[in-house]
């Protein structure tokens, strides 16, 4: 199963868009994350005490794991949902945070020591060119600068997170019991939002089926599944070759959507498709 892994994270991170496309049109974004929040938390409370899962010994893991929840579900989710509840396009919203593998790979370098190959950032050039084929037809004319900066920023915040985040686990904390760390990173996280949706929403949701489903499978598949393979691969990988898998998001996604929703892809995105797969194949070679 280990070297399967990577390809299942990929899927289950995939389908994180399509979550959110099925349940934000019926609640507001932040709300909808603090729902995901408080069910994940819950759950795996219960899942801590039934299997008597061990909690970190020492006060400083339990602030640097916490740190890292505010940034890889705090940032990253806040900025991811709140982009697509503005109007911008999830495939475009998938490309600002498929960036992340040469974000990544530029800080990787002096704060974890880690050295990355010509073939590496071959493949992360490749890798980005190809996300950017995929979904370059996303974005339609129209929109103003201001209009755009809007509906961008967000994302741009969810790219920072889910950057230092990973940075920042890989260097602090990169082992922890899953069952507990998982709650020590989404309390701090719906802490966190709490009061930023307190401002600036309503706090209401319609609970049509489509909401629910989307909140069930973001809790159980999404903040479940992948996260916790996310923090596996994490302790397994550099944090480059686990940078790289996000540029398999887009692509993906874009096949599911096709599955589901009856999304056409044009040649131009078929092609790179095909050039995210061989820059992740590049980007993850050994060094």
């Amino acid at each position: 199963m280990g070297p399967l892994l990577p390809f299942l994270f990929v899927f289950l991170w995939s389908t994180g868009f399509i979550g959110a496309k099925f349940g934000l049109p019926y609640g507001e974004p932040l709300t909808f994350l603090l729902l995901r929040y408080a069910l994940v938390v819950s759950l795996m409370l219960a899942i801590v005490f039934l299997t008597r899962a061990p909690w970190p010994r020492e006060p400083r893991q339990w602030l640097h794991i916490a740190v890292t929840g505010v940034l890889l579900h705090g940032g990253y989710l806040g900025g991811v949902f709140t982009a697509i509840h503005r109007g911008l396009p999830a495939g475009v919203t998938a490309l600002v945070v498929g960036m992340q593998p040469l974000l990544t790979a530029v800080a990787a370098g002096w704060l974890l020591g880690e050295r990355v190959r010509p073939r590496q950032w071959l493949g992360l050039v490749l890798g980005l060119v190809g996300v950017g084929l995929v979904v370059s037809g996303k974005l339609g004319g129209g929109t103003s600068r201001e209009g755009l900066w809007f509906m961008l920023a967000p994302a741009l915040l969810a790219l920072v997170g889910i950057t230092l985040g990973t940075l920042y686990q890989k260097r602090s904390c990169p082992h922890f019991d899953l069952r507990s760390g998982s709650v020590i990173q989404f309390l701090p996280a719906a802490l966190v939002t709490l009061p930023v949706a307190l401002a600036t929403e309503h706090m209401s949701v319609q609970w049509t089926g489509e909401f629910v489903f989307a909140l069930l499978w973001l809790v159980l598949v999404l903040s479940i599944g992948a996260i916790s393979l996310l923090n596996l691969l994490i302790r397994q990988g550099s944090a480059v070759n686990v940078a790289s898998l996000f540029y398999l998001t887009p692509p993906t996604t874009a096949l599911i959507a096709w599955g589901l929703f009856g999304e056409t892809l044009a040649p131009l995105a078929l092609v790179g498709m095909g050039l995210a797969v061989s820059g992740v194949y590049l980007a993850r070679g050994k060094s």
